[in-house]
């Protein structure tokens, strides 16, 4: 190829390449005017945005501004005006205390003048006393040339009749107000005792010595008498019952004094005839077994007890010192049956009074657990059931209100009176108990001799059962005045010395008898 073709395509290569990067520059020139155009129009609306977020917050900070600035004026304005206020305040007290200042000027000006006048009048009525005195004395020199008496022999004298007469006028004054609250008091005291006994009911028990054994037939007391009687008296050896089989048919009388005993020797008579077994050694055996059940159903008895009163946390010894309370009786009423009326009266007694029930209720349980100890000592049944209650960790309350209950030691609670009160209302009520017709008696005799020791008595009656003495005086012993003291005194003499249910009323009548005769 020659040089010129190879020279003209160079050149036609170098002038193609020359306008293509003409045409591109021209094009890349283009394409940065409109981005930069671009550039512009987006910085024009963001400058536009900018400002009109600056000019919100102008507005809002001028507005935050404003407001603050109103709160300030406001919070000058309040002050201002309370210290507008507080001034005035201080100026009409200041006018206040000018106002008081010259009124108490003028006050002490009059009570220098009253003094002043005081004082002249004092002197006066020093110089009257004295006058009075010089007078006093000349009338009391005449009175006792008149009447033959020093001034001090007529004062102890008059003393002696004011002495008389006021103490006259304060045993009736007395007499009055204690019957007046005597009247209040019976009457409050009766409607809490009669609502606790409405609320309690208790069947009466009957003392009873003996129990009374039925058979089918005659021909088992052959049986249990045994060959030459050594059935029963291997059956009263173990049991401790006098057995009696006498003529009486279809019966055996089972006699002692301790119920328990009794109860075991029923028993084991009955599983003995049931049985048809009957000799030393199986006796023995029955009488221990029926021994082990007793002691069992005392245990229950007392659980069973205790639970259906509401009363918990007694120790096991208590609970079954209750149970055994189901064998003994008191004057015909069961011991346990009274303990229980006795538990529900204080509960009921306690609950009308505002005190606490629970306490109550079980003060009124233990009472009497000194009936019925394992070992008998020579204490009384309250004493020794407040040591069984202190031995087995009851409260002091409770072992006060049981050793209290017969007043053998001191009441140091509410509760102590409440159970010596719900005690005499379950064993003097109708029915609950029996009395022995000598001690009756011997009662009746010992109040009307009580009333006869005193002087001017003339008769006496003890009636309405021992409820109530009459005392008869001679109206040339004692006057009225008198009468009201010796009803007091006996009252006194009998809550002091005697041992008696419920209340006695004491009737002082002054007879007075008109005798003349006809000729």
């Amino acid at each position: 190829m020659s040089t010129e073709i190879i020279l003209g395509i160079a050149a036609g290569f170098f002038v193609g390449g020359a306008l293509a990067y003409f045409i591109w520059e021209k094009a890349l020139m283009a394409k940065r005017k409109r981005i930069v155009s671009e550039g512009i129009s987006e910085a024009e609306v963001i400058k536009k945005e900018k400002i009109l977020q600056a000019k919100e917050k102008f507005l809002q900070m001028k507005s935050d501004h404003e407001r603050h600035i109103n709160e300030k004026n406001a919070s000058l304005l309040n002050i201002e005006n309370k210290s507008k206020q507080r001034e005035s305040n201080l100026n009409q007290r200041r006018d206040e205390l000018n106002k008081k200042s010259r009124d108490f000027e003028l006050t002490r000006k009059e009570v220098d003048a009253i003094r002043e006048n005081l004082d002249v009048q004092l002197q006066r009525v020093e110089g009257k006393s004295e006058e009075l005195d010089k007078l006093h004395r000349q009338h009391l020199e005449k009175l006792e040339q008149i009447s033959g008496l020093s001034a001090d022999d007529a004062k102890a004298q008059l003393v002696q009749s004011l002495q008389d007469e006021a103490k006259t006028e304060a045993i009736s004054y007395i007499n009055e107000i204690m019957e007046e609250a005597k009247q209040t008091a019976n009457k409050e005291a009766k409607k809490v005792i009669v609502k606790s006994i409405q609320r309690v009911a208790t069947e009466t028990a009957v003392e009873n010595a003996v129990t009374i054994f039925h058979i089918e037939s005659d021909e088992i007391k052959g049986r249990i008498i045994g060959r030459e009687g050594r059935n029963i008296r291997a059956l009263e050896a173990s049991t401790g019952v006098e057995i009696v089989v006498d003529d009486t048919p279809e019966a055996i009388v089972l006699s002692a004094f301790d119920p328990v005993r009794r109860e075991i020797a029923r028993l084991a008579l009955h599983q003995l005839v049931t049985d048809g077994r009957i000799h030393p050694a199986r006796i023995e055996e029955v009488v221990r077994k029926v021994k082990k059940q007793i002691e069992e159903e005392i245990i229950e008895t007392g659980k069973r007890t205790t639970i259906d009163l509401g009363i918990h946390g007694l120790h096991p010894e208590l609970i079954r010192l209750i149970g055994k309370m189901k064998y003994r009786s008191s004057y015909g009423q069961n011991l346990l049956q009274h303990s229980r009326e006795v538990a529900n009266l204080c509960a009921t007694m306690a609950s009308e009074l505002g005190l606490n029930p629970k306490k109550a209720k079980r003060a009124g349980l233990l009472h009497d657990i000194g009936k019925v100890p394992d070992d008998e000592p020579e204490l009384p049944h309250a004493i020794l059931g407040m040591k069984l209650a202190e031995k087995y960790k009851e409260k002091p309350d409770i072992c006060n209100a049981i050793g209290a209950h017969h007043d053998e030691v001191e009441m140091q609670t509410l509760i102590a009176p409440i159970v010596q009160v719900c005690d005499a209302i379950s064993g003097a009520r109708p029915g609950a108990r029996r009395e022995i017709v000598e001690s009756y008696i011997k009662r009746l005799k010992d109040l009307e001799d009580l009333a006869l020791s005193y002087p001017g008595v003339v008769k006496t009656y003890a009636i309405q059962a021992g409820r109530e003495l009459r005392v008869i005086v001679g109206a040339d012993k004692l006057s009225d005045q008198d009468t009201e003291q010796l009803s007091y005194d006996i009252s006194k003499r009998i809550q002091d010395e005697m041992t008696y249910p419920g209340q006695i009323k004491i009737t002082v009548i002054r007879e007075t008898r008109a005798v003349s005769y006809a000729k």
